[in-house]
């Protein structure tokens, strides 16, 4: 093992100071000796600096000198090491490390049985290539999940890893699919979900949302509330007209209006036309013809939950539909373990307003790990996520962040992000990332694996589209002229 420094200066059980000659990776795993223990450590807050150059001179030219006859030989690098706990428990030590104790790099050994015990493979540590990191399974699921990112940074991919990871142990990961990047993608199996839903199944808020009748308009409300109740029981009797039954009763109740305020008959013609309204919107979408969307989630397959052909009203009502029934379900064991996996998540749990979704993303944080139902909010904007949910993921993969607004919403969800984890974050590469929380035992600076299989994600090439509809344009109007002259040359 290699001596990166010595320890200098006061310390604590939990963090020490040190100075050396070369130049530590910040991130990098390190290990110390005192008490009679090993004791592993992070380095964090690496600062260098000469003793002859001080930050008061102010010449160029004499620093031009003072190198010459100096070099970089004088030169330091102070930092502190964070005291990750005893190399065999973990444990955080009682006693800090006295001043004069040497520094080493952490042996690949020790890295290994320590990252090397999990059930999921995410990739392989930055500062120690041949380390392998798995997490625990059972933890990341049962204790929830926050992917969070820049758009590019390599969330898809990140996604897609761990779908693999849970496959491979025949677990049953539901995909809420924002932009159809999932449905064709080359798991090991896979099952694409249409956002069809019936009726019959819906609760009277989710049908609610979909017509746009809002929180205030407590008329229209009672009215929808009869006419849903009605048509609902037609389509328990054999009704395939869901729709025709909701608006033949609230005309039954437009043709009985002579106790009617001029209101409440205002509030009748308003909901029949939002009702017509739903009807175009979402045609085919709700259909008294599907089974419960449910019975189509199968174990050992990725259900991958498409929502890239509907808006956000509908993607909410879905969302909300699936988790409160997965939720039921599960606490009745009528389904298998669930981790529920919810792309653009600020949209579905905003920060500053009320959606479906985001009580039933609540609830699953709260209720979900004594029923087997986990959640992974994946997210590019964390300042916009409700910091209710996103607090409640105890486990957090961050890959590269730059807006200080979105750093300091993750951090203030997340305990375990010390300050120096923080400031890196904006020097991050793609697919690289901070690893946190109960699935692993110390955090983690990881190359996340590249997974092999196709995603229909990723930027598009909108200078090759416009150079291949240029090319196009151009054979076109060349073969019309070619055309045209051999008509006319024919003629002559």
């Amino acid at each position: 093992m290699s001596c990166i420094g010595t320890c200098i200066g006061e310390s604590s059980p939990t963090q020490v100071a040190f100075i050396s000659k070369s130049m530590p990776r910040s991130g990098e795993y390190v290990t110390l000796e005192y008490d009679g223990k090993k004791v592993l450590g992070m380095v964090e807050g690496l600062v260098r600096g000469s003793p002859s150059i001080s930050g008061d001179i102010l010449d160029p030219g004499i620093v031009e000198k003072i190198l010459g006859f100096e070099g970089e030989e004088e030169q330091y690098v102070r930092g502190n090491v964070k005291l990750l706990g005893g190399v065999e428990t973990l444990e955080i030590p009682r006693i800090p490390p006295p001043p004069g104790t040497k520094i080493h790099r952490a042996d690949s050994a020790v890295l290994k049985k320590i990252f090397g015990s999990g059930t999921i493979k995410l990739g392989r540590l930055l500062s120690h290539p041949d380390v392998e990191v798995f997490v625990d399974g059972n933890k990341m699921i049962s204790r929830h999940l926050a992917i969070l990112a820049i758009t590019g940074a390599g969330k898809s991919n990140t996604v897609s890893i761990i779908v693999d990871g849970i496959l491979k142990l025949n677990g049953m990961p539901v995909i809420f699919d924002m932009h159809s990047e999932y449905a064709s993608a080359q798991f090991d199996g896979v099952k694409r979900i249409s956002p069809k839903l019936n009726p019959i199944y819906l609760s009277a808020d989710e049908f609610k949302i979909l017509v746009d009748v809002g929180k205030e308009a407590y008329v229209q409300e009672r009215y929808l509330r009869k006419a849903y109740s009605a048509a609902k029981e037609k389509v328990r009797e054999g009704s395939k007209n869901f729709i025709t039954d909701i608006i033949s009763t609230l005309e039954e109740l437009q043709a009985s209006e002579e106790d009617f305020t001029q209101s409440e008959r205002n509030a009748l013609v308003g909901v029949i036309n939002k009702i017509e309204d739903f009807e175009s919107k979402y045609e085919g979408l709700v259909n008294p013809h599907v089974g419960d969307i449910l019975d189509e989630f199968e174990q050992g397959v990725a259900n991958v939950v498409d929502l890239g052909s509907v808006d956000e009203d509908y993607a909410d009502v879905i969302v909300s539909h699936v988790l409160r029934k997965i939720l039921y379900r599960r606490k009745n064991k009528k389904i298998p373990p669930a981790f529920c996996i919810l792309e653009e998540a600020h949209i579905l749990a905003p920060a500053f307003r009320s959606t479906l979704s985001k009580y039933w993303i609540d609830r699953i944080a709260r209720e979900g790990r004594k029923f087997g139902v986990g959640l992974c909010l994946v997210s590019q904007r964390p300042k916009s996520l409700d910091p209710n949910s996103l607090s409640q993921a105890n486990n957090t993969i961050i890959m590269r962040l730059v807006e200080p607004s979105d750093q300091r919403h993750v951090q203030q969800a997340s305990e375990r992000l010390s300050d120096d984890l923080l400031s890196q974050l904006t020097s991050l590469n793609i697919g690289e990332a901070i690893v946190l929380g109960l699935m692993t035992k110390i955090p983690a600076l990881v190359k996340i694996e590249k997974f092999e299989g196709k995603l229909s994600g990723g930027d598009p090439d909108i200078i090759g589209e416009w150079q291949n509809a240029s090319k196009s344009s151009k054979e076109k109007v060349e073969k019309e002229k070619k055309e045209v002259d051999e008509l006319y040359g024919g003629m002559v």
